[in-house]
């Protein structure tokens, strides 16, 4: 039996409800939930000797249950002569002192002040259905009368699907009068009425609106949201920023709605944000994979990255975390990263915090009480220790942390926080110092350090760097490729002049400055506090060979190419990021690839060196383009592909006749490692730089 209006104007006219109700009989409506959904928030704003009074009460059972436990003072009243008959004979002998009124609400026969709390329950959604201005009209009579009949101190409890426009006027209608403002989030649209009602979309809210005695000349207003049911208020600083955090919530719960109806929604991400800072916490990505057949053990599953993870391609690409859910073996599996800057105790901790909220992200179909698996590597949450942050004007914020890897050495990370899943630099500390820092964080633990407390720096010393190892990838191809330089085999015993734009932590020419002891590097780096970075945290230094220049490369190579007496380099290596977050490429920005400028990189390189970038592009057509540029001023391109990455290395030279093949490319190769590899030179055994150009392609 369908009784909801044709339009939701009828939700004002008293001749609906009195259909609707003859209609339905004695069988009670609940809008919005029933008691057992309410009583957490009825009880703790009602107190069972204040008198109530219930507005638009309709058959609801929600008075009689009130009742039932203590709240024996209430008044009830409805326009509907036809509800306040039938609830008046279903209470008469079993609840004699309730009592039921015929009693329009805009125009009430209380004297002023004769309540402590005025309950409503839909009864304001029923009647807001427009702003056109007779219904607004409607409602500021309504509002005002429940404003004179509740005493100071008294309470309107409203409870409401809280949609924009009836947010709004609530909110404003008694801000503007002085009463302090809370909006209390208090049940899940899908728990909230049975299968044969009509479902809600958006979550249930209680609007709790507290009279205060007025200050003439006084502003003074309070705003509050409560979250979770037994969450602590978070006082907001405006009507606006109320409304746009009740609008989050409702988002929430329509994607929470979505998941559980369908799965495969595509890449789906969020944040859970700490209830009483609002900082986020916890970052989810629900992954679905439609092709793994259901059983009742494999419907649902949530994975914790350990921290310092989050960037591996694993957990950090949509591709990789499709891969996880796959290998897992569950129909939709939740990956969550855990924020630097919070606290966590553990995973028996952060699995009591999560389990109640990712059960609202469970697909359709599981079992009823069935125990969700939390999966993790190695079964703990990993270590991450900010050792630094700070913010920049040109990189904006970033931080410098110790985390620990996969296989227990520790890796100390440039992050900029504006693209907090990649990492900008790395470099692997040395055993001691890490040994070091996993006895003071046991000690910090048992102090209980708070989250904010500044970190200790000289725990962290340039010389704890390993500075023999290089953490990325596409800098060990980078370094590779220096084997397209002929007679590899004297690279040491050759003066080598090279070029390097973009110095993050300095990882990339202080390793050539140490295996290529005739080298001579110039390193162009645009923002002063990336060389303080390197310099303090990751063990970089100039010297005479080695000297950093603060500018924009693109005017600092302009520059060189318009002398008379131009510098000649061997090398030119680009590892520059954008800052424009826009764009389809975030390495190199698009002027270091215009076709003129590229000429002036031409012109101050040798006939027989080796122009490398490291190109980072997601758009393919862009990417095509960038590589046709190259290939007009480099006629000779090799292309490699870092796995697992987005990253792309180019090789760029000046002469095809020198084009090589594969074969003879890894022979040089393996000619320029033995020569690296000769004792006491530190070199990283795991590092073989033939395997770094077997996947080399030529366009």
């Amino acid at each position: 039996m369908n009784l909801l209006p044709k339009s939701a104007k009828d939700f004002g006219s008293v001749d609906y409800w009195e259909k609707f109700f003859q209609q339905r009989g004695k069988k009670a409506f609940e809008w919005y939930g029933s008691y057992l959904e309410l009583c957490g928030v009825l009880h703790k704003y009602i107190k069972p000797r204040e008198k109530v009074l219930v507005i638009g009460c309709g058959n609801s059972e929600l008075s009689e249950q009130l009742y039932d436990v203590g709240y024996q003072d209430i008044v009830n009243i409805d326009i509907s002569e036809v509800v306040i008959k039938q609830m008046k004979e279903r209470n008469a002998s079993r609840r004699p002192q309730m009592s039921f009124l015929k009693m329009d609400m805009t125009q009430m026969e209380f004297p002023d002040a004769s309540f402590q709390v005025v309950l409503d329950k839909g009864t304001l959604d029923a009647v807001l259905t427009d702003e056109e201005e007779k219904t607004l009209q409607q409602v500021d009579r309504m509002l005002a009368e429940v404003g004179r009949v509740l005493q100071v101190g008294g309470r309107y409890l409203c409870i409401s699907l809280a949609q924009a426009h009836i947010l709004k006027k609530a909110v404003g209608h008694f801000s503007r009068e002085g009463w302090m403002v809370r909006v209390h989030q208090v049940a899940n649209s899908q728990d909230q009425v049975l299968e044969a009602e009509p479902r809600f979309s958006l979550p249930v809210f209680a609007f709790i609106m507290t009279k205060f005695r007025p200050v003439p000349g006084s502003a003074l207003q309070i705003f509050e949201l409560c979250a979770q049911e037994q969450g602590k208020p978070v006082r907001l600083e405006s009507a606006e920023r109320l409304a746009e955090a009740v609008r989050e919530r409702q988002q929430y719960a329509w994607l929470c709605s979505q998941l559980y109806r369908k799965a495969g929604l595509g890449s789906v991400s969020l944040d859970l944000c700490d209830g009483d800072t609002g900082e986020p916490r916890y970052t989810l990505h629900v992954v679905d994979s439609p092709t793994v057949k259901p059983s009742r053990d494999n419907h649902f599953a949530i994975f914790i990255i350990p921290q310092g993870r989050e960037t591996e391609w694993l957990f950090g690409m949509e591709e990789g975390r499709k891969q996880l859910a796959a290998t897992a073996g569950f129909r939709r599996l939740i990956t969550v990263a855990l924020h630097r800057g919070q606290q966590y105790e553990g995973m028996d901790s952060i699995q009591a915090e999560l389990s109640a909220r990712v059960m609202e992200l469970a697909p359709a179909g599981m079992p009823s009480q069935q125990q969700v698996p939390f999966l993790s590597v190695g079964g703990d949450i990993g270590v991450r220790t900010v050792q630094h942050q700070n913010c920049s004007p040109l990189s904006g914020s970033y931080v410098v942390e110790d985390v620990q890897g996969d296989d227990k050495h520790y890796f100390r990370r440039l992050i900029f926080l504006s693209n907090r899943n990649v990492v900008q630099s790395e470099a692997r500390l040395l055993k001691d110092a890490s040994h070091r820092a996993q006895k003071k964080r046991k000690k910090d633990r048992k102090k209980q350090r708070p989250a904010n407390t500044p970190e200790d720096l000289s725990a962290a010393p340039g010389q704890s760097i390993d500075k023999s190892y290089l953490c990325c990838e596409h800098h060990k191809a980078m370094i590779a490729g220096l084997a397209l330089l002929r007679n590899p085999e004297l690279l040491l015993e050759t003066p080598l002049a090279m070029l390097v734009v973009g110095l993050g932590g300095g990882s990339l020419p202080l390793f050539v400055h140490d295996h290529f002891p005739k080298s001579c590097i110039d390193a162009v780096e645009i923002d002063p506090s990336m060389l303080d970075v390197a310099t303090q945290w990751f063990g970089f230094s100039q010297s005479e060979r080695m000297k950093v220049h603060i500018a924009d490369g693109l005017d600092y190579i302009t520059s060189l190419a318009g002398r008379e007496a131009r510098p000649r380099y061997n090398v030119i290596m680009f590892d520059v990021d954008s800052k424009d977050p826009t764009l389809g490429m975030s390495c190199p920005p698009p002027a270091f690839v215009d076709q003129p400028f590229l000429q002036k990189v031409k012109s101050i390189l040798t006939p027989e060196g080796v122009f490398i970038l490291n190109l980072v592009c997601r758009d393919l057509g862009l990417k095509d383009s960038v590589l046709t540029g190259l290939k007009a001023v480099f006629p000779l391109l090799y292309v490699r592909r870092i796995e697992g990455e987005v990253n792309e290395i180019l090789f760029c030279q000046l002469h095809p006749e020198q084009k090589l093949a594969t074969s003879e490319l890894l022979e040089m190769a393996q000619a320029l490692e033995q020569t690296l590899r000769k004792p006491a030179r530190g070199w990283d055994d795991t590092y073989i730089l033939s395997d770094m150009l077997k996947t080399v392609k030529i366009v």
